[in-house]
């Protein structure tokens, strides 16, 4: 029981960090619009690639959950 305990600790404070995060990055003007992010339009029909910005928040991402990692088995 007290392993459930800690368990639902943790995804708390994980989902409440996430959400700090996000509302964060919903203020930054620079995400999505970093050189490398495709955006095509063509007559009606419009398709944006932020291959850039996914791979920035990709290696932000792991280098998060590492550090979470690490500090877990301490």
């Amino acid at each position: 029981m007290e392993a459930i305990g800690k368990l639902l600790l943790m995804a708390g404070a994980i989902l409440l960090i996430l959400g700090f995060l996000l509302t964060l990055l919903g203020r930054a003007s620079f995400i999505g619009e970093l050189p490398g992010d495709v955006s095509v339009k063509w007559r009606n029909v419009s398709c944006y690639l932020p291959v850039v910005t996914s791979i920035v928040l990709s290696i932000l991402a792991t280098v998060v959950l590492n550090l979470i990692i690490w500090v877990l088995r301490k």
